[in-house]
C-alpha cells in the first residue's frame, strides 16, 4: 500500500501520472462560489482536470464526483450537469449512476422553494465498471419471505413481460442510491480539521468499498483535509492525494500520517 501526497496544482501533477494507473477517484471539487478556501480556485481549468482524470483512470475504473449547484438570485447554476455532460460527451465516460447524498439537516431555509438537503454523487465509469461490492445494510422488512406479492415480471422493449423466479428475501438488502449521511459539521470533523467543505470518512469509505478492492489505487485530486486518504489507509488501498493550498495540505499530511 503506497500513500503519495502532492502539494501543488492537480492538473500539473496529473500530467505526470501514468495513463490508466488509477482504479478509483473519490473527490469533491471546488464548484461555483459556494466556499472561500483561502486560495483562489476560480481559475481551476475544469476541462483540463476532467481530461487528465479520464486519462489516468484505468479501463473499468470509476470516478465519484460529489458536487452541488450554487443558488444565485433564487435559481441554481446548473454547473453540476454541465460538468457531467463534459465527462460524457468529450471524455467518453459513462454516467453509471446518479446518486444522491441526502443530508439530515439543511443550512439555509428557503422561502420560495423546498428546502435544499442534498448533493449529487455522480458515478462515472470508463467503460463497464470492473468492481462493484454492494453495501448491504438496508433492513429488509420481508426477510425470510419468498419474493414480493404478485408476479415478479420484467417488461421488454416490445411491451411483453418475462416472469422472473422469486427468491427468499435476506435479512439485509442492498442500499438504494440515495444515501442519508451526517455532514462533517454534525460529526465535528470540519471544526477539528478547519476545512469549510468536507465530506465525512464514512462517505469516502463507503464509496471506496463499493467501487474498489483492497490493493487498488484511489486518487483524490482535491485532497482538502485528507478524508479520502484516511479512508484509504483504513481500507488497505494505495492512495494519491493532491492539494493546492499549503495549509490544507499540511493538515491532510499530518492527519493521514497519524491515522
Amino acid at each position: 500500500m503506497n500513500i503519495d501526497l502532492y502539494n501543488g496544482d492537480c492538473l500539473e501533477v496529473m500530467k505526470g501520472l501514468p495513463e490508466s494507473s488509477v482504479d478509483l477517484v473519490v473527490t469533491s471539487p471546488p464548484y461555483d462560489d459556494i466556499r472561500s478556501y483561502g486560495i483562489n480556485y476560480k481559475g481551476v481549468d475544469f476541462c483540463g482536470v476532467a481530461d487528465n482524470i479520464s486519462r489516468v483512470v484505468t479501463e473499468g475504473g470509476v470516478i465519484v464526483w460529489n458536487i452541488a449547484d450554487q443558488t444565485k438570485n433564487g435559481s441554481e447554476s446548473g454547473s453540476s450537469f454541465r460538468q457531467v455532460l463534459y465527462f460524457m460527451d468529450v471524455c467518453g465516460l459513462r454516467l453509471h449512476d446518479t446518486m444522491i447524498y441526502q443530508k439530515s439537516n439543511f443550512s439555509n431555509p428557503s422561502s420560495n422553494r423546498y428546502h435544499q438537503v442534498f448533493e449529487y454523487m455522480f458515478v462515472l465509469s470508463k467503460g463497464k465498471p470492473k468492481t462493484f461490492n454492494p453495501i448491504k445494510d438496508r433492513k429488509n422488512i420481508y426477510a425470510g419471505k419468498v419474493g414480493s406479492y404478485g408476479e415478479n415480471t420484467s417488461t421488454q422493449t416490445d411491451g411483453s413481460k418475462i416472469t422472473r423466479p422469486k427468491k427468499v428475501n435476506t435479512e439485509y438488502g442492498m442500499r438504494h442510491n440515495v444515501w442519508m449521511m451526517k455532514t462533517s459539521g454534525q460529526d465535528g470533523s470540519s471544526k477539528k480539521y478547519k476545512h469549510p467543505a468536507m465530506f465525512t470518512v464514512n462517505f469516502a469509505s463507503d464509496h471506496i468499498k463499493s467501487w474498489s478492492n483492497e490493493g487498488d489505487t484511489v486518487m483524490d485530486p482535491f485532497l482538502g483535509s485528507g478524508t479520502t486518504g484516511v479512508a484509504c489507509k483504513n481500507l488497505g488501498r494505495s492512495f494519491i492525494g493532491i492539494e493546492l493550498d499549503e495549509d490544507y495540505f499540511k493538515i491532510a499530511k499530518e492527519r493521514i500520517k497519524n491515522e
